[in-house]
């Protein structure tokens, strides 16, 4: 009987030590680089992030979105460049950085407008400005390293560089952030 319950207490031990170790691709692996594959397909714009992450919880980044599109395209994207410096909470337990999270960003943006006189345009202008916002998503992790995310956010420009005349153009006020990213952690 002791042989039995010291050979089932080895067996325990054994089984909890193997439950704690980290998953192969969390090992010393803090960084991830990513490419936001929906803006890239949609909307012909390049946006790429650098995440690192902190802790199991959280992780800071900074993306760079890039628009090629002109303003005459049917499929045109008002926002042409954009920095955006995030932190991000996430949801899980004993996963480290992946799973549902929540994310706070600003975001330095510079998006173009026309001015339409009497149907016709009449300038493009280009306006700069800082937005505060929220975003909520999913970032998922398979063995080889690869990650992908899906998010999306909204956030208000908090100001207005070369506003032609006083009136609220929200439009150009509300901001969206989001996407679909495909990425690599090392």
């Amino acid at each position: 009987m002791k042989r039995f319950s010291l050979l089932l207490l080895i067996i325990m031990f054994s089984l909890s030590v193997k439950a704690q170790e980290k998953l192969p691709q969390d090992i010393n692996k803090k960084h991830e680089l990513k490419l936001n594959a929906f803006s890239l397909i949609v909307f012909s714009s390049l946006d790429i992030s650098y995440e690192r992450l902190l802790n199991k919880d959280s992780s800071f980044g900074v993306g760079v979105f890039y628009n090629f599109n002109s303003i005459d395209n049917d499929l045109y994207y008002p926002k042409k460049f954009s920095i955006t410096p995030y932190y991000r909470w996430f949801f899980t337990d004993s996963r480290f950085a992946r799973g549902f999270f929540v994310e706070g960003f600003g975001m330095l943006n510079t998006y173009e407008d026309q001015e339409y006189f009497w149907g016709s345009p009449k300038q493009t202008e280009q306006e700069t400005s800082f937005a505060l916002g929220i975003s909520v998503g999913g970032k998922f992790i398979i063995k080889s390293g690869f990650t992908a995310e899906v998010y999306a956010g909204v956030g208000r420009n908090l100001f207005n560089n070369n506003s032609v005349d006083d009136s609220i153009d929200l439009g150009n006020d509300i901001i969206t952030r989001g996407g679909i990213s495909l990425g690599y952690r090392f």
